[in-house]
């Protein structure tokens, strides 16, 4: 006798629902980090890291006070990815510029993260780190503690401004529905070098004659000229 019932699936070939990470201000940061980098600043919300982890805005707030904290601890863990080399305050200027440019390529690793730097207050353990690694250099160099405060606070303002420059490209390039990024540079910057060259010239005589001066460095080569002015600018304030 023929049976058309349905056998059942023997219990240890059943799929299983995956287990939950267990809710931990740690495992939030790591994904408002991962929402940030994939999808923008703008993106991202308490709300929109609820939704990635599969449960309620509400359960966040048990260990995130508000989206405020959330960019501030982002923001600090993104800081734990920069390198800083043991301090040696002979070589203040080169240490700085190796500290500039690991910090700039750091930020900019994480395309919308220097938004977040220009928005918060840098309070953290790692912002902490970096703080205590600067001033202690400048000042064992012969610095005075204010100047090396000042220089601390226009380093970063410097670094951070830059960075978030090139998010501004991150968030046009993602408006404008394209995905390479280099392409979209290159029309971008096509744009630009068109309308300076459409201006009229009996007005803007060294603007429409140096159009390719004006377009020809690029981000990388830009923030490293003026990286160099701002250390020429620190050494007169050394002994």
């Amino acid at each position: 006798m023929g049976s058309n019932a349905e056998v059942p699936t023997p219990p240890w070939r059943r799929s299983r629902k995956p287990v939950k990470r267990q809710l931990s201000q740690d495992l939030i940061v790591e994904t408002g980090l991962h929402v940030l980098d994939a999808e923008g600043f703008d993106a991202l919300s308490m709300r929109r890291v609820a939704q990635e982890l599969d449960t309620g805005p509400a359960s966040l707030y048990a260990h995130v006070a508000n989206k405020e904290e959330l960019l501030e601890l982002i923001y600090d863990r993104v800081l734990g990815e920069i390198k800083l080399p043991e301090r040696d305050p002979s070589r203040w200027r080169e240490q700085l510029r190796e500290y500039a440019l690991e910090a700039h390529r750091v930020l900019c690793g994480h395309a919308d993260v220097a938004r977040a730097a220009l928005a918060t207050i840098p309070t953290g353990p790692n912002a902490l780190r970096v703080g205590e690694f600067l001033l202690g250099l400048l000042i064992e160099a012969g610095m005075s503690p204010g100047n090396a405060a000042l220089v601390l606070d226009r380093l970063t303002l410097y670094i951070s401004g830059d960075a978030f420059e090139g998010s501004l490209h991150w968030t046009r390039m993602r408006a404008s529905g394209r995905s390479d990024p280099k392409e979209y540079i290159e029309s971008f910057i096509g744009q630009i070098a068109d309308y300076y060259g459409s201006l009229p010239p009996a007005q803007f005589p060294f603007v429409t004659r140096h159009v390719d001066a004006l377009i020809d460095a690029d981000g990388e080569e830009r923030f490293r000229f003026g990286l160099d002015l701002l250390l020429g600018g620190i050494d007169p304030l050394m002994p």
